[in-house]
């Protein structure tokens, strides 16, 4: 509250001082007297659960903890029966994200690793099946290996592709009781499969997941688009900056952005280092990261206007021509 409200909090024996601008204090005080109500109520937030909601807070001065609480409460992703945790946004962003997911039927995900994208889509289609509005969940990813060469697999088919699923596997298994998981593979009510194998099919009454979409071709992003079937929603979640294509900007996920931003009915969700949810170091790696790739562009461009014969560079970088003496 201090760094995103501007105010100083001291501590005191017997009560809370609060130094600030009026509108500021005024926000502190409410959040401090609804988060006195949920403690009376029986409500006890662990800390990271409690940053999150605050971080929701103090970004929009017409939202309160109270409402950030009770809408908590009444989300399709929190305590229904059979998830064996309550799964609550912990940023604006992740917050915008799952009622885009609730209301659109396509929703582009976009955004660095750790954001939530992927676990955040597992869990809305998790409540979907509880609250019956699907039959079953189809999970799809590129098989694209991240750099390496992994050669050929041993094993059946899915024992060939698991590895490349294996984060929509912990999502669910997080979720959902390991028995019940395994269960549902069987029965074949949750499909987990490489994107190769969804040309030619009509997806219907499912709630659809592609995970790593910038791992995809412009053709393989034009043929799962069109898998959509009736009554069926599709998440499509990726990560622009890690690209393991050979060529990364025959990126499908960055020629939908571009195509798509206009279409109705498609949302497209952006996230940021600062929804980072993993630990607090990942932003931090991130944010290097992603200065690194901006500090390489830049020499390159002032060497080749610094590096011409006949011209010289001024105070912004302008190239202009050197007259001779």
């Amino acid at each position: 509250m201090e760094d995103s409200l501007g105010v100083r909090i001291d501590l005191r024996s017997d009560a809370v001082q609060v130094q600030g601008s009026e509108e500021s204090v005024g926000r502190v005080k409410r959040i401090f007297a609804d988060f006195e109500a949920l403690r009376r109520a029986g409500i006890h937030p662990y800390n990271g659960e409690l940053h999150s909601m605050l971080k929701i807070v103090v970004a929009d001065p017409n939202v309160t903890l109270a409402a950030v609480a009770e809408a908590a409460k009444q989300r399709t992703t929190g305590v229904k029966a059979g998830i064996k945790r309550a799964v609550l946004p912990r940023s604006v962003n992740q917050a915008r994200y799952v009622e885009a997911i609730e209301k659109s039927d396509m929703v582009f995900g976009v955004g660095p690793a750790g954001t939530g994208k992927t676990y955040l889509a597992v869990a809305m289609a998790v409540a979907a099946m509880n609250a019956k509005k699907v039959s079953r969940i189809v999970l799809v990813r590129p098989a694209v290996e991240a750099g390496e060469r992994l050669g050929f697999l041993p094993g059946s088919l899915q024992e060939k592709v698991d590895p490349y699923l294996r984060p929509l596997y912990d999502a669910l298994y997080d979720l959902w009781e390991p028995e019940k998981v395994d269960k549902m593979l069987e029965k074949n009510i949750i499909e987990v499969a490489p994107l190769a194998f969804m040309r030619g099919r009509t997806l219907n009454d499912a709630f659809i997941i592609m995970d790593e979409a910038q791992n995809t071709t412009t053709e393989q992003m034009k043929m799962f688009l069109t898998r959509l079937g009736n009554n069926s929603k599709a998440v499509i979640t990726g990560d622009i900056t890690q690209i393991d294509l050979p060529n990364p900007k025959k990126s499908g996920l960055v020629e939908a952005i571009n195509l798509l931003g206009g279409v109705e009915g498609i949302q497209f969700c952006h996230f940021e280092d600062c929804d980072v949810v993993r630990h607090c170091l990942v932003q931090r790696i991130i944010r290097a990261y992603e200065g690194k790739s901006q500090q390489r562009v830049l020499p390159l461009e002032m060497a080749d206007v610094a590096g011409e014969p006949g011209s010289q560079r001024d105070g912004i970088g302008v190239k202009t021509p050197v007259k001779p003496q």
